[in-house]
């Protein structure tokens, strides 16, 4: 038993000392798990102290700030808590008004790297930012747009579609500003964008809804400076722009600027069928304008002495009630009636409905005066003749203007008469008979001068 025991005696201490590696392992294991535990307690304190930092930025933005600045010091991986405190920060510095660090801190946030950021995580930041500094002002906004394109310039190929969407609102701020030199330089780098990479002459059927975008900003910039010309062929170049989901409210943009186009042309009808299409569109987008656009459809209507009444649409129907459109019903109905007192003060009650809008205002005296000539025609039906006086009387306007939209009438051959300016008289009835009767009596009266002349003749 002892032989055996001192046989197995080597053994015993070979196992002390793997007892004794064991327990060195052990402790290096525990202080790894230590620094471990010491690394999430930390991250934990800058994970905590974001949050708190960003519960206070909207009630008390200067605090908020001093806090995430402590998290970019104590964030030692400088990564993923560092990010989402300068994107806090841009939002603090707007609210501060500061908008010169907003901009640098904007730009750190930019062009801020680490392992784990993604391009959507970018792309949020950039949408969030952008969007909370919306009412900063539009020099404000344009220095964060440009900053962002400046970022994107580094790898464009594969941030096309950040690039198009910043391009955009960058644009549309230059439409809003009236900067209409930049926006048109803007307009043209988005539709090279477009342009089909292999065949440069056209555009890519791909970036079709894209391409139907600009144009609706290029066709408002047009309407605006009320280059007809070009606005002409731009609008129909653009309902010819293949898109897979044409956006209705792009649509109704487009159709409503047409619209404007065919009413400075006086062209009402096509004006009508315009507006008409631009409401529909609006309407299916659920946009706020097809109100707007209604009212235009009714304005085109009246112009074009149109029988038909727009609100006899399935489409425009529910809105007959709208207090906004209550108005132009009531036009429609004085206009129908033939009731020019009625038309006109419809208008005067309704200034803040009818005048305020800009475009309906140009178009005050172009309506005034075709429903006052609608009316003169119906007046004139029972008559073959007429005081000028009375006419004035009827219509509430003076005899000159009276005048006026008779010769109108007379020459575009919608009223059958002549005027005796003498007596200030309306003569109404066929005037080439009236001018055969009156040449047959003169050459009666000339056949019987001479007649008259050869008996004093004879007789003499």
């Amino acid at each position: 038993i002892f032989s055996a025991f001192c046989s197995f005696s080597p053994m015993a201490e070979d196992d002390d000392n793997m007892e004794y590696t064991y327990e060195e392992e052990d402790e290096y294991v525990m202080e790894e798990d230590n620094q471990d535990f010491a690394q999430d307690d930390a991250e934990v304190e800058v994970e905590n102290k974001y949050y708190s930092a960003k519960s206070l930025v909207d009630e008390d933005p200067t605090a908020a700030y001093a806090a995430l600045k402590e998290v970019l010091e104590q964030d030692e991986q400088h990564a993923k808590w560092t990010f989402k405190a300068l994107k806090q920060m841009v939002k603090c510095l707007r609210r501060l008004k500061k908008f010169d660090e907003m901009k640098a801190r904007y730009r750190e946030l930019l062009t801020f790297e680490y392992s784990g950021l993604t391009r959507t995580h970018v792309e949020k930041a950039i949408n969030k930012c952008l969007d909370s500094a919306s009412t900063a002002g539009p020099e404000v906004l344009r220095g964060l747009y440009e900053i962002t394109l400046e970022a994107i310039g580094r790898d464009i190929k594969n941030q096309e579609k950040l690039w198009f969407n910043v391009k955009l609102k960058l644009a549309t701020l230059f439409f809003e500003t009236r900067a209409f030199r930049e926006l048109k330089e803007a307009v043209g780098q988005m539709k090279q964008w477009c342009r089909d990479p292999t065949q440069k002459d056209k555009y890519d059927v791909k970036k079709g809804t894209q391409l139907l975008t600009i144009c609706s900003l290029e066709i408002q910039m047009y309407t605006e400076l009320q280059d007809l010309s070009t606005l002409k062929a731009l609008y129909h170049e653009s309902l010819e722009v293949e898109a897979a989901i044409p956006p209705p409210r792009i649509l109704g943009i487009i159709r409503e600027c047409g619209g404007k186009m065919f009413m400075r042309q006086e062209n009402w009808e096509e004006a009508s069928s315009a507006f008409f299409q631009a409401f529909k569109n609006y309407d299916e987008a659920g946009d706020p304008r097809r109100i707007q656009c209604l009212k235009y459809l009714v304005l085109a209507n009246l112009l074009s002495s149109s029988k038909i009444n727009p609100f006899d649409s399935t489409e425009a129907k529910p809105y007959k009630g709208d207090p906004e459109i209550v108005a132009m019903t009531d036009l429609i109905e004085a206009y129908e009636a033939h009731n020019i007192a009625r038309f006109e003060s419809i208008v005067r009650t309704n200034r803040s409905t009818i005048l305020e809008d800009p475009f309906m205002k140009d178009y005050l005296a172009p309506l005034l005066r075709t429903t006052r000539t609608e009316v003169l025609l119906q007046k004139c039906k029972p008559y073959t003749r007429m005081r000028i006086s009375f006419i004035s009387e009827e219509l509430n306007i003076s005899e000159d203007e009276v005048e006026q939209i008779l010769v109108g009438l007379i020459l575009d051959k919608r009223l059958v008469g002549s005027i005796d300016q003498v007596n200030r008289l309306l003569h109404l009835g066929d005037a080439s008979k009236q001018q055969k009767r009156y040449g047959a009596m003169q050459k009666w009266s000339s056949q019987i001068s001479a007649i008259q002349t050869g008996l004093a003749g004879r007789l003499l």
